[in-house]
């Protein structure tokens, strides 16, 4: 398996503020990669640069061979990179149908019908709830769609910014089968996530973000057993 995605000495500023110093990792193909660290250290700084929302001020990203630094965000899923958002983001005036068909803009209408059977098969209560206004959704259920609308787009990197947000214990539960389903029917995913231990515990690998630095890094396996992790982001 290649390698789909490359972050070489990454420097992102917020005016004066030098938010991102020097951050370097990369994604190979089929892996599920997390990036944990504390509130502020950086990781959806970092996600939203890739996607090309921030632009970087040094640095390089390539994505599937090519450089993606300067790409506009629209574009990049022409490429093949999907963002599902922190926050979820979903439209809440659209119907769930139509906040599915908002994440096929860069599919031909041929395949999308394929597109949707496949994110559907995955989230079975989208599918229920297809003509449903999105906002009356429950938090859970927005979160499905917001990744059901992102998969819509057939991405070769998934890119997920904290997915288990403000959900109950259970729906977190859910919604970390359904990412380690995704990844087996042969989705490589990127994952930003404050619950660190479910992070690890699903992840081939993972980075440990400190202050816009890579403090540490690990299959998941590792860091979960790992001291100094332990007791930063596993409570003990």
């Amino acid at each position: 398996m290649g390698e789909i995605l490359k972050v070489s000495d990454l420097h992102v500023y917020y005016g004066n503020i030098h938010a991102i110093k020097g951050v370097s990792f990369n994604v190979n193909e089929g892996e599920i990669v997390t990036l944990i660290g504390a509130n502020g250290a950086g990781k959806t700084t970092t996600m939203n640069t890739i996607a090309g929302l921030l632009k970087p001020r040094q640095g390089e990203i390539e994505f599937d061979g090519s450089s993606i630094v300067g790409v506009p965000a629209h574009k990049m899923v022409y490429k093949g990179m999907a963002l599902c958002p922190e926050g979820r983001r979903v439209f809440l005036q659209l119907s769930v149908k139509e906040n599915l068909d908002m994440g096929a803009y860069s599919r031909p209408a041929a395949e999308i019908e394929e597109s949707l059977e496949k994110v559907y098969a995955h989230f079975p209560r989208l599918k229920e709830r297809s003509k449903q206004v999105a906002g009356t959704l429950s938090g859970g259920e927005q979160q499905m769609l917001a990744m059901g609308r992102a998969l819509m787009s057939k991405p070769k990197l998934l890119m997920l910014d904290e997915p288990s947000m403000g959900l109950a214990p259970i729906l977190v539960e859910e919604i970390f089968e359904i990412i380690k389903e995704l990844n087996k029917a042969g989705t490589t995913i990127l994952l930003v996530e404050q619950n660190a231990r479910m992070a690890l515990s699903i992840a081939d690998r993972g980075y440990v973000i400190s202050t816009g630095n890579i403090s540490l890094t690990g299959t998941g396996q590792e860091l979960l057993t790992n001291d100094d992790v332990r007791k930063a982001y596993l409570g003990g």
